[in-house]
């Protein structure tokens, strides 16, 4: 005969339950318990979300939370001394662009910094000319480069390695920069000699990829194939608006070409001397 086995009434809680009903039953009350702080906390989320997208319109306060953010991520990986320092020196190239956009009588934007992508200015209309357009572009790396003196000096003054690791990063990034390909600063400053350049920029720098694969550069390829193909469009066609951006007094072409030029030497010869192989 089978015998039936009674459940021991020690094993039971009150109310006829085991302990792991009552466990259960204990987990439900406190899911149902943070239901209404959730849905609160979510409500106030949707609102604030308006008010943290206005906070972001006023002049700097948006510009200053992308440049936290940027130090943030930079941060995770180099740590927060390099974040700060790589942060302040794209600060001074970007300004760069700021005051020459404002010397030709054109509203900008202050710097906003993207995580890993560097950072941009946003000018209101274009250049009236590409010489004008060339100046913009070049005024970037010539503070930039002016920027650089200070990791530099601390370097030669204290010999840490981060001021030298500072140092050539902003030769490294203002060189970067001056590749003939839009919408890098070269890319601008060639808009002043011939539209033809863009062409042989976009040429090498899909020739550097073999060798030197970046998602940055295929980014860059991307966006300066588009506008490269839209400005050499017009320009060929004899576009009177096109043909007349275009039109650069020689003397403006000269010290244009002089300037990127010296640039290029500076900024190379800058990175060779501070260049810090890797130990690891």
């Amino acid at each position: 005969m089978s015998q039936v086995t009674q459940p021991d009434p020690y094993d039971l809680e009150p109310g006829g339950l085991e302990p792991r009903d009552l466990e259960r039953q204990g987990r439900t009350r406190d899911w149902k318990r943070w239901i209404g702080p959730l849905a609160l906390v979510a409500i106030f989320a949707t609102k604030l979300k308006w008010l943290f997208l206005a906070v972001t319109k006023i002049k700097f306060v948006g510009a200053g939370l992308s440049a936290l953010v940027s130090i943030g991520a930079y941060t995770v990986i180099w740590g927060w001394s390099f974040a700060v320092g790589f942060v302040a020196l794209l600060f001074v190239h970007e300004m760069g662009h700021v005051l020459q956009l404002r010397r030709e009588g054109i509203p900008a934007s202050a710097p906003y910094f993207i995580p890993f992508l560097g950072a941009v200015v946003a000018m209101k209309r274009m250049p009236d000319d590409a010489a004008a357009e060339a100046r913009v572009g070049l005024a970037g790396p010539v503070l930039g480069s002016l920027g650089i003196l200070a990791p530099l000096a601390l370097w030669g003054l204290t010999g840490d390695e981060l001021f030298q690791a500072l140092a050539f990063v902003g030769f490294f990034l203002n060189l970067f920069n001056l590749l003939p390909v839009l919408p890098l600063d070269g890319g601008r400053a060639m808009a002043a000699l011939s539209p033809w350049v863009w062409v042989a920029g976009l040429a090498a720098l899909a020739a550097l990829m073999v060798v030197w694969f970046s998602p940055i550069l295929i980014l860059v390829l991307l966006l300066g194939g588009t506008e490269v193909w839209g400005r050499v469009k017009a320009w060929r066609a004899k576009d009177p608006s096109a043909m007349r951006f275009h039109t650069v007094a020689p003397r403006d072409r000269a010290l244009i070409l002089a300037t990127y030029l010296g640039l290029v030497v500076v900024l190379a010869a800058g990175a060779w001397a501070t260049y810090l192989p890797k130990t690891f």
